[in-house]
């Protein structure tokens, strides 16, 4: 039980690997503050980490919506007392060519991924800091590292991730919180199954490993970075991607 008595947030944990890290923190004894924007979807999620034996909470929260995560971290505070784990893990991608792509899939991409992640992190910030501990992880992405055509927005968005999570590594370490991303490959999920078959199998020739990951795989890294076992590692990108940045 190695998050025995923490409690955590997890953006967009209602499906994915959003649900997939919930499930991994509940199942390590961590209460669990499901936020997303499909309420019903969270209350499920949240219904579900309940049979693990811990608490859980559920919570409506548009993430680019800086009152929005101001009320999940008060749900959080007033329900469990205090905040030690923030997983970032809410996003969107509008995927379209340059040319094609209009000012509102920009906008709506960088305020969910990037804008979503300040907020979060602005409103649980004040109560890590004031215990003087915390993990910050945010679910960045292998795009952000190598660009992906048809994914100028998304690309920039995570890149942008990773450089606030190098910024707030150093901001917030002297207060023995730490802030991490995991840059997640071509992992299995609703959001990859409706890709088309060319393009799956293009993206399987660059794993080395021969496989797609699975959204536990990722949910295995959040759990390491979410522990004591990480507690002198900060400022760093975890690629979950069967080798393929390598």
């Amino acid at each position: 039980m190695r998050l025995a008595n923490k409690v955590a947030i997890v953006t967009g944990g209602s499906r994915g690997i959003g649900l997939a890290i919930a499930r991994r923190f509940a199942s390590e004894g961590a209460a669990v503050v499901v936020g997303d924007l499909d309420l019903e979807a969270a209350r499920l999620a949240a219904a579900e980490l309940e049979k693990l034996g811990v608490g859980a909470e559920a919570v409506k929260c548009d993430v680019a919506q800086t009152e929005d995560a101001e009320l999940l971290a008060s749900h959080a505070l007033n329900r469990f007392g205090r905040i030690d784990i923030l997983v970032n893990n809410a996003g969107i991608t509008r995927d379209r060519l340059l040319l094609r792509m209009s000012e509102s899939d920009w906008d709506v991409v960088i305020a969910v991924n990037l804008k979503g992640a300040f907020n979060c992190t602005k409103a649980v910030a004040k109560t890590m800091l004031r215990q003087r501990s915390g993990r910050i992880i945010n679910i960045a992405s292998v795009v952000g590292l190598i660009g992906n055509a048809g994914q100028a927005n998304y690309a920039a968005s995570k890149a942008g991730v990773i450089g606030l999570t190098k910024s707030l590594a150093r901001e917030m370490a002297g207060r023995n919180i730490t802030v991490n991303a995991i840059a997640p490959g071509f992992i299995e999920t609703k959001m990859t199954e409706d890709l088309p078959e060319s393009v799956r199998q293009a993206f399987m020739s660059r794993i080395p490993l021969g496989r797609a990951g699975t959204p536990e795989d990722v949910a295995n890294a959040a759990l390491f970075l979410a522990s004591d076992e990480s507690s002198y590692i900060t400022g760093q990108v975890i690629c979950v991607d069967g080798g393929m940045v390598m």
